[in-house]
């Protein structure tokens, strides 16, 4: 099978869905596909548009001598016109890789209308979908319908290494001191680093210990707002930036921690969440999106409101107020992430799939 993924800047770049697409081609590679990946410059927004006009692009995908065209969703500025150009005057089909949807965040009410509707028109271009999770299907089948071949492919547990033991969690979760508390995302205002902040700013100092892993780089603007709201609020001595680790510096971050939150505006599936899980986290997660395929609220962890900073410090503050829920819930959250896949049976599962599209 002759595959060409279409994505923005590098299939290196540190985030859930760049994984997501990484290990998939990995993994058809592996199976003796051939894969050629299409770069597109990572712009804003606007400048995405302008490459629906670019005729070098349209003559690439023309000329493209592939079984099938593979898009991840994240693209979608560039190419919902595109496609239509491309319809009529190529043989393969053109499948998207929908990790979520934009108009689903939290944006100011008007450009979310933009975004809605350019994503409805892209979504209207492509023959067939690749969804991480139900939760993203749902909400594209809320805005262009059923019908069209699709695949749900949950995201896999076993990318990290590491392993714990379940008296390992026991041992962790009867251990004296303040709630280690865990933060592991890009530093970019929809993951609600600002919202775990502020409401871990009402709950006694000395009863928490943050610790912020992700990169500080994508937006200067926010990282220097949320640094100076851990100075403005006297924080600095429970909260430490340890920017981008290496994969074996997440296991021990994990390994040490009582619990993850990254309390996002919005997640269409949340693969940390899923990792962390492996290490016996409870998760502090976004009620919108995949996290409620993931996290039954009150069991595995919390699922909290964009923004609902007081549900936030309640449950830490239940947490490193009742440690045998803690121990409860982490025994469970480790539990519950057997019931996904691992990463290869997700891929084969995708690549059954294309090769049905052809």
């Amino acid at each position: 099978m002759r595959v060409s993924l279409v994505i923005y800047g590098s299939l290196d770049s540190i985030s859930g869905g760049y994984l997501y697409d990484r290990v998939l081609v990995e993994y058809l590679r592996s199976r003796g596909d051939q894969v050629k990946i299409v770069s597109l410059p990572r712009r804003n927004y606007p400048s995405h548009l302008s490459d629906n006009l670019r005729p070098s692009l349209l003559k690439s995908l023309l000329q493209g001598k592939w079984d099938l065209l593979l898009q991840d969703e994240l693209n979608h500025p560039s190419l919902f016109w595109l496609n239509r150009r491309l319809q009529g005057r190529v043989e393969y089909p053109i499948v998207t890789i929908v990790h979520h949807l934009r108009c689903c965040e939290v944006h100011p009410k008007w450009r979310n209308l933009i975004y809605r509707l350019v994503e409805k028109q892209y979504l209207e271009s492509v023959d067939g979908f690749i969804f991480n999770s139900r939760s993203t299907q749902l909400e594209v089948e809320k805005l262009v319908g059923e019908g069209k071949p699709s695949v749900v492919a949950s995201p896999g547990r076993d990318r990290l290494k590491g392993t714990i033991t379940r008296e390992q969690i026991v041992e962790r979760c009867g251990r004296p001191g303040p709630l280690q508390i865990l933060f592991l995302g890009n530093v970019i205002p929809r993951k609600g680093l600002h919202t775990l902040l502020k409401g871990l700013s009402s709950l006694p100092a000395e009863t928490w210990q943050l610790e912020v892993v992700g990169n500080t780089g994508l937006d200067l603007r926010y990282t220097e707002m949320i640094k100076r709201q851990v100075g403005d609020r006297g924080l600095s001595h429970r909260v430490s930036f340890k920017g981008l680790l290496s994969d074996d510096e997440v296991i021990e971050s994990l390994s040490r921690s009582h619990l993850l939150a990254v309390p996002s505006s919005y997640e269409g599936f949340g693969i940390i969440y899923l990792e962390a899980m492996g290490f016996g986290l409870p998760v502090i997660a976004s009620g919108t999106g995949g996290a409620v395929d993931l996290i039954t609220h009150g069991r595995e962890g919390a699922l909290v409101k964009p923004g609902d900073f007081a549900a936030v410090a309640e449950f830490v503050e239940m947490l490193g107020r009742n440690r045998d829920q803690l121990l409860r819930m982490s025994l469970r959250s480790f539990e519950r992430r057997m019931a996904f896949p691992t990463w290869a049976q997700t891929a084969e599962r995708i690549r059954n799939f294309l090769l049905r599209q052809i």
